[in-house]
């Protein structure tokens, strides 16, 4: 068996992953995965931050995943959210993306959210990260 040379571990303590999140209540089968992942990355000690834009800001609307699930019988969208936040992912906001959808940032937002940002902010995030998904 071949020696795996020690640098092909990375220090997942160093890595940072941004997930976009544009998926919305619309699409609700796409709505759990990038909670779950998430959730395990941020397990395994990488820094994990989901941004909400477009559409998916609507899932950090106060009771819009309370009831949603990604198939039938399956687990709530809400309770996916809550495992990621105490894995320790990061959950950002849209500002931009509020007013299409009506929602406020100070009175409509579930109290899970950590933060509401412009997208220059989303902007750095990308940047400054090692890994960027889209949902």
């Amino acid at each position: 068996m071949a020696d795996i040379d020690d640098d092909y571990y990375l220090d997942n303590d160093e890595q940072t992953v941004v997930i976009i999140m544009t998926s919305g209540p619309s699409t609700p089968g796409r709505c759990a995965t990038p909670f779950y992942l998430g959730a395990v990355m941020a397990s395994m000690d990488v820094h994990v931050h989901i941004f909400f834009t477009m559409e998916g800001v609507r899932l950090m609307e106060q009771g819009v995943a309370d009831d949603l699930r990604a198939m039938e019988d399956g687990k709530l969208i809400k309770d996916f959210i809550q495992d990621a936040k105490r894995a320790g992912v990061r959950l950002h906001v849209c500002q931009p993306a509020l007013p299409g959808y009506r929602i406020d940032a100070s009175s409509d937002l579930i109290d899970d959210v950590d933060e509401v940002n412009r997208a220059s902010e989303l902007a750095d995030l990308i940047l400054r990260s090692d890994k960027t998904i889209t949902f």
